[in-house]
């Protein structure tokens, strides 16, 4: 037994307790029983009842820690420029950026979006080298298909289209993280220009870590493909259930056997089922015009004056 622990980092609202619960489930079932993991939740509002139902699925080698998150930070406001998918404002997309700073006992970690599984082994993720690099991402190929996202990514964010990082799975160098003062950075950069993005926190990593990136192999953030594009992954290490493609809002959603496999086991599957089972054709339309923003907007804003291509391109350090 490897007594260095493997740290593990989750951000989520109370919405999200159900599919926390069943990531966690997977990724402890998964996970070489020889290294000893900690798990921090960090949270924004969730009851003691989701937190106690969660706790009681934890066992050894896993131990879990719940980091209610109060504070405020400089500028992370309820702005359109702030908005995931367009639709909605949650603070806890950007607790990640934090995480370096709040956890210095920490040099290196993972973190995880909660919408996801891992049928794969998390302690192998982990054991992968950074080297100099500040980050370990996938690239994100659920914007492929979409020329105005590509020409979004490359004409406003700066960096080719096949190299931008989806930020929802992390391998973090988080001393590294802590060297270049990158909450810092982004704080400092957050309230000079507030970017208007598609992706609020993905886009600023992608900026910020630009050529600091170690692309790792798909099968560490393997994403449900659209009908016709690419193939699916055979052994994913983690799935990532990104933008609208939620087995627990559709049908036939690539990958969806895993998330059941492990929804089945879940003190929240009843709460699960409720809530596929009153999804409404509203919700769905409201989803599909989501996108349809979220598509349109990738396509415009590279004629604004303040992107990330053109500040960089005028001398700004980002890290």
């Amino acid at each position: 037994m490897n007594n260095t622990p493997i740290p593990i980092f989750f951000t989520v609202d109370k919405s999200y307790a159900p599919w926390l619960d069943c990531a966690l489930r997977s990724l402890m079932q998964n996970a070489s029983k020889d290294y000893y993991y900690h798990i921090h939740v960090l949270h924004q509002d969730l009851t003691e009842q989701d937190i106690r139902r969660i706790r009681s699925g934890v066992h050894p080698p896993f131990e879990i820690f719940f980091t209610h998150m109060k504070e405020s930070y400089a500028g992370l406001t309820d702005r359109k420029e702030n908005r995931l998918r367009c639709d909605y404002f949650t603070m806890t997309i950007f607790f990640r950026i934090f995480i370096a700073d709040m956890f210095p006992q920490y040099d290196k970690g993972i973190y995880l979006d909660s919408d996801i599984v891992v049928p794969g082994d998390i302690s192998e993720m982990f054991r992968i080298s950074l080297g100099g690099n500040i980050i370990g991402a996938c690239p994100d190929h659920s914007i492929m298909g979409i020329p105005e996202l590509v020409h979004y990514i490359e004409q406003a964010v700066g960096v080719n289209s096949t190299e931008y990082i989806n930020s929802g799975v992390l391998l973090m160098h988080l001393k590294k993280m802590r060297k270049v003062d990158f909450s810092g950075n982004f704080l400092r950069l957050l309230n000079k220009y507030h970017f208007d993005c598609i992706a609020p926190d993905q886009d600023y990593f992608n900026a910020m870590c630009r050529e600091n990136i170690l692309f790792l192999d798909e099968r560490w953030d393997t994403m449900p493909p659209e009908a016709g594009e690419r193939k699916t992954v055979e052994h994913p290490g983690i799935i990532h259930y990104n933008l609208f493609q939620k087995p627990w809002c559709y049908d036939n959603i690539p990958y969806e056997e895993y998330f059941w496999e492990y929804a089945r086991i879940s003190p929240f599957y009843e709460d699960i089922l409720s809530f596929k089972q009153n999804y409404s054709e509203e919700q769905k339309a409201s989803d599909r015009e989501c996108l349809r923003a979220l598509v349109a907007k990738g396509g415009a804003l590279d004629r604004q004056d303040i992107t990330f291509r053109r500040v960089r391109e005028r001398g700004e350090k980002f890290i």
